[in-house]
């Protein structure tokens, strides 16, 4: 019976399933084609936007019909369930892109998403390795084992060159340009950028090609650098568990990743005096805005220092103690 009113609902309300999934199909190939998106990014896009198909299934209307009061209730019930502000945050950004490029196609003359307001987020400082800590781990691999060095040079490149994962997973043969001191590197949105990169990160890849020499490769990796056992590319799966494995076996109990080294990589430039849009260019980042986070870091770091080791900050630690005692 429920199920008879809900179809009579979608008759009245002009509710066109078909029309809506070709909607849906035409702004992946938006993302896609026009916005260059990667494929792990597009998925992360249509998973976003399922949540809110699925609530328009339910009440029922479509993306054609829905209304800014419809929008706001879906967003209210994401912070019932328990999703947070910023995985909130990030859902209202692909569903605004969504009915921006619905707008943009004339499927809508109106964006009823444009006046809604995402949550109120703090800044979130990611985690960051000390340089001690990246010896650790690195030095941690095994090169007895047949993927040591390869692990090695994937590391000590990660870090020396701020890469993204899916960056280091994706490096080619034929971008490496080591007599320059350079690699190339295709960011997001198929972006190419030159990337410094140092000698020792250099000795290491050339060390693994030795190795790489005598592994078999598949067809179509021959120009991939870091190969698979099954001589195919690298996952970034592989290289997240790579680390945590690493991490756990030197007691490093920071929640890291294979982002952590990029973070790392951008925090001890600009602890070393490197210039913000240096860095910025290094890291591919769209927007300066995307890289300031670092001096945010920089300062969280400047202020642990001087709580450590300013003498007025150590007397009373000393006056706490012998007070206590």
């Amino acid at each position: 019976m429920k199920t008879e009113v809900n179809s009579q609902n979608r008759e009245a309300k002009g509710y066109d399933k078909e029309r809506q999934a070709l909607i849906v199909r035409k702004y992946m190939q938006y993302l896609k084609l026009e916005k260059s998106l990667s494929t792990n990014t597009i998925e992360a896009y249509k998973l976003d936007l399922d949540k809110l198909l699925h609530y328009l299934d339910i009440i029922p209307t479509d993306v054609l019909q829905v209304s800014m009061e419809q929008l706001q209730t879906f967003f209210a019930g994401l912070h019932d369930i328990g999703i947070v502000a910023r995985s909130q945050a990030r859902i209202l950004s692909g569903i605004k892109s969504f009915f921006h490029f619905m707008v943009l196609s004339d499927f809508r003359e109106d964006d009823p998403s444009e006046l809604i307001e995402g949550p109120k987020i703090g800044l979130k400082l990611p985690e960051v390795l000390t340089l001690e800590e990246i010896d650790r781990l690195i030095n941690a691999i095994d090169l007895s084992k047949p993927e040591g060095q390869r692990n090695r040079a994937m590391l000590e490149t990660l870090y020396s060159c701020g890469l993204r994962v899916s960056e280091l997973c994706n490096l080619k043969l034929s971008e490496l340009h080591f007599k320059q001191g350079f690699i190339k590197v295709e960011g997001k949105g198929s972006k190419q950028r030159l990337v410094p990169i140092s000698a020792r990160a250099i000795k290491e890849i050339t060390y693994w090609l030795q190795d790489r020499k005598l592994k078999r490769i598949k067809p179509g990796s021959e120009d991939t650098l870091f190969l698979a056992r099954w001589g195919n590319g690298i996952s970034r799966i592989m290289v997240f568990h790579l680390i945590k494995e690493l991490a756990q076996e030197v007691g490093i109990t920071k929640n890291i990743s294979p982002h952590t080294f990029r973070h790392s990589f951008a925090t001890h430039l600009l602890e070393g005096g490197a210039n913000l849009r240096a860095i910025q260019c290094m890291m591919g980042h769209e927007s300066i805005a995307t890289t300031e986070i670092y001096t945010h870091i920089d300062r969280e770091m400047l202020r642990s220092e001087i709580i450590e080791h300013h003498p007025r900050n150590i007397k009373y630690r000393e006056n706490h103690r012998k007070t206590k005692q």
